[in-house]
């Protein structure tokens, strides 16, 4: 691989000081990016290469997973594997694996692998058409967006989204998450429900059993919970602490999620030993195993920056806890 030499603005670079690992690939070390940021010359090479795992649906131009990858493969990274923390394409890489290894395109592998075991009845790459009336939209801030602040829940009732600072970014019967994805996104994509995804949460909680069905061993499970970022540094020691699904300080990050390893230093109630991630709509999830809990939080609102709702709705849990 080819490393960009951190000149702004040029693409230069130089030979990469070692190979891109699994456990790199896992814990976003790999130094790799998303073709929406802007952060460096490579993510415009993205761009113009139509690097993307989520390119639209069904559009012109589409690729299967195994395209996409190659085409990841002859862009430069933005720092050397292993020297720092950059949230990236690096998991689509590694639904990439998961197809090679298994001899199974990813969907079915998921599918049979993890969706029929634990009973996920309603999680695809896709909304079948008997299921479309039950599809949420999806919203973002209209202009200013000022009025979103005032919400003070996720019961509010938006009727009018104009008048409340929302406007609507993805309808239900137009969305592009009813037509098959030519490239499964191993980064994200899928669509489902909460208790589908809570019953992932209960499995993991479980450490990897339920219901009498097993998908990973006790060691896995606490294996993937720590964390394995390199002498022990959080995510703010690593780089790039810009992301909205978490704090940098006192966090770092397991083999697929990221982890509290010292909750005070985050400077919100929450457990050393939770591991937890979100999503672009203002999803999230976190697994606490010192207090035998786990949570889901489903909306549909982009960008997840646009309102704190992770760390105040972890406040409120962690407040009614009474032993």
């Amino acid at each position: 691989m080819q490393v960009w030499d951190g000149r702004p603005g040029k693409l230069n670079t130089v030979p990469a000081n070692g190979f891109i690992t699994v456990r790199h690939l896992m814990t976003h070390t790999a130094g790799m990016s998303y073709e929406f940021m802007e952060a460096t010359p490579v993510e415009a090479h993205y761009r113009e290469q139509k690097i993307s795992f989520n390119p639209g649906r069904q559009s012109e131009g589409n690729v299967d997973l195994a395209t996409m990858t190659a085409r990841l493969a002859e862009a430069p990274l933005v720092r050397h594997p292993g020297t720092g923390w950059g949230y990236s394409v690096s998991i689509d890489v590694l639904g990439r694996l998961v197809e090679v290894w298994s001899g199974q395109p990813l969907d079915r592998f998921f599918e049979e692998r993890i969706f029929q075991p634990l009973g996920m009845t309603d999680t695809a790459f896709s909304v079948p058409p008997e299921k479309r009336d039950r599809f949420a939209a999806c919203y973002g801030p209209s202009s200013g967006g000022d009025g979103l602040r005032s919400l003070s829940s996720q019961a509010t009732v938006i009727r009018k989204s104009e008048g409340v600072g929302l406007k609507l970014i993805d309808a239900p019967g137009e969305s592009l998450y009813l037509q098959t994805p030519a490239t499964f996104s191993g980064g994200g994509g899928l669509t489902g429900t909460i208790g589908d995804y809570g019953r992932f949460c209960q499995m993991l909680l479980n450490k990897g059993e339920l219901e009498g069905e097993r998908l990973l061993g006790r060691k896995t499970v606490e294996f993937m919970a720590l964390n394995h970022l390199p002498d022990n540094k959080d995510m703010a020691a690593m780089g790039q602490p810009v992301w909205s699904e978490s704090s940098a300080e006192g966090i770092g990050y397991g083999l697929g999620m990221a982890v509290v390893i010292d909750a005070a230093t985050t400077q919100l109630m929450r457990s050393t030993g939770e591991y937890f991630w979100g999503g672009a709509a203002s999803t999230a999830f976190w697994i606490d195993p010192a207090e035998d809990m786990f949570a889901v939080f489903m909306t549909q609102l982009m960008p997840s920056s646009f309102y704190p709702i992770r760390s105040e709705l972890r406040v409120a849990a962690y407040q009614a806890i009474i032993d």
